[in-house]
């Protein structure tokens, strides 16, 4: 999953596209979900539980998507419904079926996390609400041929190899131990990772995620004998830190990288400062801080704080929907055309999608963070080979 962002200009683009259309109210037939006004998109992440803050990141980017679109369309406004998973693929089912009954929703942002798209996607596709994902990066995802799904980010065939790059490359990491929680995405990176790392995999280890392991003796055990120059873990923030945390105190010094999963705050509260200084921490995205035109400073002013990793690209996913809906896309069906064949710049990045629904490699950046001073900033873009 993925903080996973060099911008130019304010989104001027994707804007004037939502603020030029056609009004909603000119629509297609109300079938298939929505009225001509007071039609609805939804947010499908972890609002709640081990798994909240990137899914907190991602929903306020919604938020602010819909609340500059109400105010530039006072009469014709869309709701924003919000659908907390807490990460779950289990619970991933359920949600989305709550979410295809209410016919008023036209289109949703997310699913957030890998685990819970495999989960949710053929109940999306059969339904044909179309989903744009702005954090997921397994890259089996899009080999589910899902009509519905759409990526606004890269997968993790450009982020594994990339921070396997960056600790040959920059780190000189001769000797790294691989470690993933067996979940979708953590997995997925890490094997990713183990390709383009090869005899300098000294050890790998799997943990358990979802907030059901806490103690990792064993693992750190086998890190602190191979003495490494490097840890990878694919996987969440929480485990992540827990692991970091309880290296530091077995005094092993080779420093974590880790995936987008990771690439948050919460991570450094987990680890405690100390611990989590000097993390490496990838994203398929480039820094939010550095997001086009006035998204920061109007992001702050909704929500009261930064925006993080994968606000921006939850931020354009919603306003791909928008603009549908301003262009009288009123139904399931005509927005999921529309979004089929949207080309547009948002503020994060500019948007064309493949026809497996990915985002064009073209446009596609990995970045490498860096914890610094007790925060998350950006280190430098990792070069495509």
């Amino acid at each position: 999953m993925r903080q996973k962002l060099a911008r130019v200009i304010g989104g001027v683009a994707m804007v004037a596209l939502v603020a030029g259309g056609t009004a909603c109210s000119s629509g297609d037939d109300a079938a298939g979900g929505g009225d001509a006004c007071g039609s609805k998109i939804a947010f499908f992440g972890a609002l709640t539980g081990s798994s909240a803050a990137l899914g907190i990141n991602e929903n306020n980017g919604v938020k602010l998507a819909v609340d500059k679109y109400n105010k530039e369309n006072a009469d014709c406004k869309v709701e924003l419904a919000s659908l907390d998973s807490q990460g779950s693929p289990d619970q991933a089912p359920g949600l989305a079926q709550k979410a295809i009954d209410d016919t008023k929703i036209l289109g949703v942002v997310g699913p957030a996390y890998s685990g819970e798209s495999e989960a949710a996607g053929p109940l999306f596709n059969e339904a044909g609400l179309v989903t744009i994902t702005p954090s997921a990066t397994r890259p089996s995802l899009a080999d589910q041929k899902w009509k519905t799904f759409f990526r606004a980010v890269g997968n993790d065939f450009s982020q594994g190899p990339a921070a396997g790059n960056y600790m040959k490359n920059v780190m000189k990491a001769d000797k790294v131990y691989v470690i993933d929680d067996q979940s979708a995405y953590g997995a997925g990176l890490a094997d990713e990772v183990k390709k383009v790392l090869g005899s300098a995999v000294v050890g790998s280890d799997k943990v358990q995620g979802e907030g059901k392991q806490t103690e990792f003796s064993g693992v750190v055990t086998k890190v602190k004998a191979a003495n490494v120059k490097a840890v990878f873990y694919g996987g969440y923030y929480q485990e992540a830190g827990l692991i970091r945390k309880q290296l530091t105190a077995a005094g092993v010094t080779a420093p974590l990288v880790a995936g987008d999963g990771v690439n948050d705050g919460a991570y450094i509260t987990s680890a405690g400062q100390a611990a989590a200084e000097g993390t490496i921490l990838t994203c398929p995205c480039q820094p939010a801080a550095e997001a086009r035109g006035t998204f920061v400073q109007e992001f702050k002013a909704l929500n009261g704080t930064e925006p993080g990793t994968y606000s921006d690209t939850a931020y354009d996913a919603a306003n791909i929907l928008l603009a549908g809906i301003k262009a009288g896309k009123n139904t399931r069906e005509g927005l999921l055309e529309f979004v089929k064949g949207y080309s547009g710049e948002g503020v994060s990045a500019s948007y064309k999608f493949t026809e497996t629904g990915e985002l064009d490699p073209a446009q596609v950046k990995v970045w490498a963070f860096k914890v610094t001073g007790g925060k998350v900033v950006p280190d430098q873009e990792i070069p495509k080979s």
